[in-house]
């Protein structure tokens, strides 16, 4: 009698195990971890050799350096500055998203400034970056080069200057990075280049030859910043004006593809449309969450 007792509680425990086991096997296991999205393949002339270096020491961010952007634009010189002046709003924008644009607006504003040795304009351009630094929380980094630019502009030292803008954006980024936001590092970039595209659009369409025409023909580069807006957070990719940027971009790098094989040259009327989609997405950037 006690070894069937012993039997009838082996086989009780026996099912209750292969019971839990089946409970186990049968209950839904975890969601997988989405996969990481492709980052979208900048072009490597707009990569600086020193900011990748440094920052890939640490993280895997770059961005596309502005300074690069200007230097690729030196067969267009001399640049149509007073033709394409920006007031810098009074107010700055209150929303990180829109600081982090205008912020890439002013460091190109200050490559323009080189551009057309106009360096009196230095000062009042160094103190909106530092204003706009500070808001943005890279203070500290920002206040490091502005000395350095008064200096410069002082000393009448302009590729110092260049020096010194070039390594304000990569120091603002490398707070972003620091903070885990990305993001607004990717802007200050776009921001950059948008400012620099009205200024080689409106430079080529004043004085049109195939060779400046082509200058423009980026279609990587569009292609580029169309993913980049893609993949910022929804809080700013959805918005109204994110979202014409990339639709516009999208659109623009299909004129600027280069008929190679047919050497076909490139139309006056392509200059004119690229113009009119770089300004309208200057305007666009410049819009400001209220």
């Amino acid at each position: 009698m006690k070894l069937h007792l012993v039997s009838l509680l082996s086989l009780l425990l026996l099912g209750a195990h292969v019971q839990a086991a089946d409970e186990i096997v049968e209950s839904p296991t975890p969601d997988a971890p989405e996969e990481a999205s492709t980052a979208p393949e900048m072009p490597e002339d707009l990569l600086d050799d020193e900011h990748a270096r440094e920052e890939m020491a640490v993280n895997d961010f770059t961005a596309p350096s502005i300074a690069k952007v200007f230097e690729s634009l030196q067969l267009l010189a001399p640049l149509p500055v007073h033709a394409v002046e920006r007031k810098i709003p009074e107010r700055m924008p209150l929303d990180r998203a829109d600081l982090a644009i205008e912020i890439g607006f002013l460091i190109a504003d200050g490559f323009l400034i080189v551009q057309a040795n106009d360096l009196t304009k230095v000062e009042p351009l160094a103190k909106e970056l530092s204003r706009y630094g500070k808001a943005l929380g890279a203070g500290e980094r920002v206040s490091r080069h502005v000395a350095s630019l008064l200096e410069s502009a002082k000393n009448n030292k302009p590729d110092q200057l260049k020096i010194e803008l070039a390594a304000t954006q990569k120091d603002v980024e490398r707070e972003l990075v620091a903070l885990r936001d990305t993001d607004l590092a990717h802007l200050i970039s776009l921001g950059g280049w948008l400012r620099a595209l009205h200024v080689a659009a409106t430079a080529v369409d004043q004085q049109f030859t195939q060779a400046r025409a082509k200058e423009l023909m980026r279609e990587d580069i569009a292609d580029y910043y169309t993913e980049i807006i893609g993949t910022l957070h929804p809080r700013i990719s959805e918005r109204e004006n994110f979202t014409e940027m990339r639709e516009i971009l999208s659109g623009l790098r299909n004129e600027m593809i280069l008929d190679e094989e047919h050497k076909k040259p490139i139309a006056r009327a392509t200059v004119s449309s690229i113009l009119a989609k770089s300004a309208k997405l200057v305007t666009l950037a410049s819009k400001r969450v209220e």
